[in-house]
């Protein structure tokens, strides 16, 4: 114990400024000490070592306990071992890092320990490791920490807790913590930790609680104590009821998540199928259009401009993809489109045909394997809460707020600008808005354009969460149109009712009933609704229902 104070107080204390300030005359004098003198002197180098706070020491020491750490005997030089490869070792230069090539085995000599050098440099280790700049490392420290309960290992956990400031960190040395003492001899001392474990909010507790009620092959219990039994069973049941509140409030933020994707691939659906009266089975097909647009800009941006700039290729995607997938949609209206207006089965099948042809088209210039879109660094990682049990994707929370403002902007795009009036005019009356002077046949276009590039945009966000594919489109087709029939066509916020409650809904039913018969339930339950409410959930009212 006292040696693992004195190691943690050495490696806390220098910290990493003054690592900063070691020269590698200095580090290398450390390093060659480890192999001097008899097992006290190299344990006495393995507190000094680890004392200077170097971050290449750890290294080192991993290197001496694994016993990778050699002595050239031709120079006396220490070097650490990587591979052996036909009686040669690949071995690195411990200062400067350099691979030095292979080294014939005899003119090596390993450097020898002992079981007490192992626990000082398992000590170490430990603590260098615990005490390193980056949270994720002094987390998987505290946790191999905490699987051997020896009393030096404890002291160790408790003076890092006393010096911890992030929250994360801090739920995890105080589990660590607590799983050790669960150890104790004292069931006083259990029943102390069983609480504080009970007062967490991590999977891992859950677990550690079971564990103690858990019985054995001849019906005794692993925790021979009742009354740490009977407090294990009180605080398993806070933990589970407080996780099973966690894995609400994940679902709906999945549901969330995934009805933000459902409202960008509807929010083009409800403009053409509500202006135009036209089902576009082509639609998919504007996804992947968006969804390949972004690789083409990721790809551009990674082969002609600096590495520092690639972030950004995310911002640029989005106008690119609208530009492109609504350049499509207006010439799929003014070549085709208009020709069939009326002609509904015409209509279905001819963009039935296109979407084929668009997926081949993709097949042929960008080949059919999957192409992979890399999530730029600002939308890499996550929200971790409660321990681990709940975790918030950045790259979700970005599509989520993203999809809102692609909503909020196209809501003011139709009720405030010119272009919007004439929209609603000729969804309301369209003869009454060409005898009114309004080129309906152009706002066909623009629409039949708009709801295209809006579902392009809605293909850069699918693309930062899944791979792109020439068939990514045909999995949001039909969720796209239960999403405009169950919110009402034309009604924007009925698109916005519809993608929420279809996605929350259906990550609720996947758990018990699986994807596909989660989707076929939700289908049932749609055709219920609409026999019940025909024009959807927010059904337009006076010219805007009878146009």
């Amino acid at each position: 114990m006292r040696l693992g104070l004195v190691l943690f107080l050495a490696v806390a204390t220098v910290g990493p400024s003054a690592a900063q300030g070691v020269s590698d005359e200095e580090f290398a004098a450390a390093v060659v000490a480890l192999t001097e003198g008899n097992f006290n002197d190299k344990a006495e180098a393995v507190t000094a070592l680890a004392g200077l706070g170097d971050p290449r020491a750890r290294d080192v020491l991993e290197a001496m306990l694994e016993r990778g750490l050699y002595v050239r005997e031709s120079d006396g030089a220490v070097l650490i071992g990587l591979e052996e490869r036909g009686g040669d070792i690949n071995v690195r230069d411990p200062v400067t890092g350099e691979e030095l090539g292979p080294v014939p085995e005899d003119d090596l000599e390993a450097v020898r320990i002992n079981n007490r050098l192992r626990i000082a440099l398992r000590a170490a280790i430990g603590m260098m490791a615990i005490s390193d700049p980056d949270p994720a490392v002094r987390i998987a420290a505290a946790q191999e920490l905490s699987s051997d309960d020896s009393e030096e290992n404890q002291a160790l956990l408790a003076a890092a807790l006393e010096r911890e400031e992030d929250p994360a960190v801090r739920t995890v040395l105080e589990l660590a913590l607590a799983e050790i003492q669960l150890s104790a001899d004292d069931p006083a001392l259990r029943i102390e930790a069983v609480q504080h474990i009970g007062e967490t909010t991590s999977p891992s507790a859950r677990a550690l609680l079971s564990r103690l009620l858990r019985q054995n092959s001849d019906g005794t219990y692993q925790e021979p104590d009742e009354g740490v039994r009977a407090a294990a069973q009180e605080a398993l049941e806070s933990v589970e009821s407080r996780l099973e509140l966690v894995d609400i409030g994940l679902n709906i933020f999945q549901g969330v998540s995934l009805g933000s994707v459902l409202l960008l691939a509807a929010i083009g659906l409800a403009i053409t199928f509500g202006v135009m009266g036209v089902i576009n089975m082509a639609h998919g097909e504007m996804l992947m259009l968006g969804a390949y647009t972004t690789f083409v800009v990721q790809e551009a941006f990674r082969a002609y401009l600096p590495a520092g700039w690639f972030d950004a290729y995310v911002v640029l995607a989005v106008p690119a993809a609208f530009l492109v997938a609504g350049g499509v949609g207006v010439l799929m209206e003014r070549l085709v489109i208009r020709f069939l207006y009326g002609r509904t089965l015409e209509t279905l099948l001819a963009t039935w045909g296109i979407s084929l042809a668009l997926q081949q088209t993709v097949r042929l210039v960008f080949g059919a394997p999957n192409r992979e879109v890399s999530n730029p660094g600002w939308m890499t990682g996550g929200v971790e809460m409660f321990g681990g049990a709940a975790i918030l994707t950045y790259n979700r929370i970005v599509i989520i707020v993203f999809s809102l403002c692609v909503l909020a902007l196209m809501a003011l795009v139709i009720r405030y600008t010119h272009y919007g009036l004439e929209m609603r005019a000729v969804s309301q009356n369209r003869r009454m808005a060409s005898a009114m002077g309004i080129r309906s046949g152009w706002v066909d276009a623009l629409t039949f354009g708009l709801g295209s590039g809006i579902a392009g945009v809605g293909g850069v966000a699918l693309s930062q969460i899944g791979n792109v594919s020439p068939n990514l489109g045909q999995s949001y087709i039909v969720d796209s149109f239960m999403v405009v029939v169950f919110g009402g066509v034309g009604s924007l916020w009925g698109v916005l009712a519809g993608a929420m409650s279809m996605g929350i809904v259906t990550k609720f039913l996947e758990p018990y009933a699986g994807a596909v018969l989660g989707k076929i339930l939700v289908l049932i339950a749609l055709i219920l609704f609409i026999q019940r409410y025909p024009r959807g959930l927010f059904a337009l009212k006076g010219r805007a229902a009878e146009g």
